[in-house]
């Protein structure tokens, strides 16, 4: 998005969202987590600090040379290169699955393949981990910063972030899918909430 280098604009700004996600999901040393849509590989990378066993997932060809710059030097495997509403991995091969910030700009129908595809993946009574917008986002000055920061992104992208707010948001995604929140927590000024649900 605006040609922005995620990680020195980005991650800064995510950092506490990023450290937060493993603590608020209570994801222990040694668990498999797969982190869709894992841009600049830092939610890995926060992952793999504690001792948990964090994989990511992302589409875009720049994103996976980052990340695995970043993130996986020794090319151990961490990352993979696919699309997400099409995970190559098997029925309940994870502990958990996150995604951070992945989904606003994403068509409806991509939002709900996306969050069907982590569903699959994961265990039974295991757990998505999801951190986007919060709904209804503040009507603040930090939330109209983010309004603005949309808004200059243009185009599809943001169509679809409006489109995400208007319709509801992730409560609205996962009670389409049938998927419970089990807990949820506001961070950020209150401009992202993230949701821990369950999977029966």
């Amino acid at each position: 998005m605006l040609g922005i280098d995620y990680s020195t604009v980005i991650d800064p700004f995510l950092r506490g969202v990023r450290r937060f996600i493993p603590e608020f999901g209570g994801i222990k040393p040694g668990e498999r987590v797969l982190d869709v849509c894992s841009g600049s590989g830092a939610q890995v990378g926060e992952y793999r600090r504690r001792g948990i066993l964090g994989f990511g997932l992302d589409l875009s060809p720049d994103m996976l040379r980052l990340s695995r710059r970043l993130y996986d030097p020794d090319q151990a495997g961490y990352f993979t290169g696919a699309d997400a509403r099409h995970l190559p991995f098997a029925d309940a091969s994870f502990d958990y699955t996150s995604i951070t910030l992945a989904l606003h700009d994403k068509p409806a129908q991509t939002r709900l393949e996306i969050l069907a595809e982590m569903k699959r993946i994961v265990k039974p009574q295991s757990y998505i981990l999801i951190a986007d917008y919060s709904y209804p986002l503040p009507a603040s000055f930090p939330g109209q910063i983010i309004r603005f920061i949309e808004r200059i992104a243009g185009g599809e992208h943001y169509r679809n972030f409006r489109h995400f707010l208007k319709n509801g948001g992730v409560p609205a995604l996962l009670e389409e899918l049938g998927i419970k929140a089990e807990n949820t927590q506001s961070t950020s000024y209150g401009l992202i909430t993230v949701t821990k649900a369950k999977v029966s």
